[in-house]
C-alpha cells in the first residue's frame, strides 16, 4: 500500500533537486523559456481558463 502524499512533499522534492543540482534551474538562467509559451499552448490546446473555471455556483 503507497502512503499518501503529504502537503509539503512537492516544495521537499523541489528543495532536495535544487541542493543536489537541478540542471533544469541552471539553463533557466541561460534561456528565456517564455518564448516557447505561446508556441507551447497552441500545440497543446491549453485555454486560458478565464471561463468556466472553478466550481459553478448556483443561484
Amino acid at each position: 500500500m503507497s502512503s499518501q502524499r503529504g502537503f509539503f512533499d512537492v516544495d521537499e522534492r523541489l528543495t532536495r533537486l535544487s541542493a543536489l543540482g537541478d540542471r533544469l534551474e541552471g539553463a533557466a538562467g541561460a534561456v528565456d523559456f517564455e518564448i516557447f509559451r505561446t508556441d507551447l499552448e497552441r500545440a497543446l490546446g491549453h485555454r486560458s481558463g478565464a471561463q468556466g473555471a472553478g466550481r459553478p455556483t448556483t443561484p
